[in-house]
């Protein structure tokens, strides 16, 4: 039996973010089945301080120290005519390292985990290769160049039409490629015309062990405060998650509170931008950046927001939260992909006025709440645990389940 060469542009630990979500459990499913190399970048301290659990999955890794510099990507990326994306996480100490392992391990597939990794594998490699896009990352920056203006926007409708190139080619070169939602993957098919047959789902899924209100303390700064308390996760520098925790600020929560006066909102996630920082002790507004555990947030929650504009793919912080039994309230966006029913398994609306409406009409009915949340908990246990998501991975990778053996690294 060969063995797998999994690249992802983020070290799959700790998973505490969506795309670590993702790959974590990907590459314990990629373990579980047979040895598996991991070549990846690490950014932060955590990261690094990871390595251990990475040494003790992996046949063998590379874990190399991507280099931050956006600026100079940037100008490497006009260099090269290549999207900014792909020469963030360039690292030619991990390509080396590729280069080897390939060489001299019986690799018949090469799993990449998001499109920025695709520039590692080899043009004359000719095994398996899986390609996990996640997300259709170049409508992403369309949207946020059609939405933009001056240079911004055209840095953005760049990276937009260098990366649907990319994205073309690794879809017409792969054996498969991957998409989180059904929706991302008709969007992928037709914008570089790839046959049903490649372009696949591999839904996202949630730990629905370590996501139980049962086994978590909630926070007691929530529970002591007044209330209500509306909460909102995330990676706090993705433009995304800012739009809308800005968006639940001004245009929400004054409308909230004119009816609950007592209402704050929490914005609870790593590296908040200034912008978010400076709202800090606003009325009704609580920045808390990065936590060790978002859970006791989830669990204190008498209401969880996600009003995101622009989502691509699963949201892990929606399942999160309905996995905590919280009542969810979203934009259409926000809910691609999780096949929920309004009003049972979770709220959605679309405008402003809407929005904060449903928020009010949710936290002054408690049984209705309730019910909600331990609504959202039974359909993500029963639907959207990671072993029904992974499901096909064996086949996707051309193996059979057996027992995995590793290497020294």
């Amino acid at each position: 039996m060969g063995e797998t060469l999994f690249l992802a542009h983020r070290i799959p630990f700790p998973p505490d973010r969506g795309d670590k979500i993702r790959s974590h459990h990907l590459l314990k499913g990629l373990a579980a089945i047979g040895p598996v190399h991991v070549g990846t970048l690490g950014e932060t301290e955590a990261d690094f301080a990871a390595e251990p659990a990475l040494a003790e999955i992996a046949a063998s890794y590379c874990l190399a120290q991507r280099q931050l510099n956006l600026p100079f990507a940037g100008l490497k990326a006009l260099a090269r005519n290549v999207p900014v994306s792909l020469a963030a996480f360039d690292s030619p100490t991990l390509g080396d390292w590729v280069s080897h392992t390939l060489a001299t391990r019986p690799i018949d597939c090469v799993f990449v985990f998001s499109g920025q990794m695709g520039q590692y594998v080899p043009a004359d490699y000719s095994g398996r290769l899986i390609v996990d896009l996640c997300d259709v990352d170049s409508a992403k920056f369309a949207a946020y160049a059609a939405g933009g203006n001056g240079p911004r926007a055209w840095i953005d409708a760049r990276e937009a039409r260098l990366l649907a190139e990319e994205e073309r080619k690794l879809a017409h070169r792969a054996d498969a490629t991957l998409l989180i939602t059904d929706e991302e993957a008709q969007l992928l098919r037709r914008r570089i015309g790839a046959t049903p047959a490649n372009v696949l789902t591999l839904p996202n899924g949630i730990d629905t062990a370590l996501y139980d209100p049962l086994a978590v303390v909630p926070h007691p700064a929530l529970v002591d405060g007044p209330g209500p308390h509306i909460v909102f996760t995330g990676q706090m520098d993705y433009q995304p998650n800012v739009a809308a925790a800005l968006r639940t600020i001004d245009r929400l929560l004054p409308s909230i509170r004119r009816e609950l006066p007592g209402a704050t909102f929490h914005v609870v996630g790593r590296a908040p931008v200034a912008e978010l920082v400076e709202r800090d002790g606003d009325q009704g507004v609580r920045v808390w950046g990065e936590v060790p555990d978002v859970r006791p947030f989830l669990a204190a929650a008498d209401l969880v927001v996600a009003p995101l504009a622009i989502a691509r793919g699963v949201q892990n912080k929606v399942l999160e939260a309905m996995a905590m039994a919280r009542p969810v309230l979203v934009t259409p966006e926000a809910a691609t992909g999780i096949d929920t029913t309004d009003g049972e398994h979770l709220a959605v609306e679309s405008d402003d006025a809407a929005l904060a409406s449903r928020a009010c009409a949710i936290l002054q009915d408690g049984p209705r709440a309730l019910a909600m949340g331990a609504a959202a908990r039974r359909f993500v246990v029963e639907q959207k645990g990671w072993d029904t998501a992974l499901a096909q991975l064996p086949e996707l990778v051309g193996r059979s389940a057996t027992e995995p053996t590793r290497d020294a690294a």
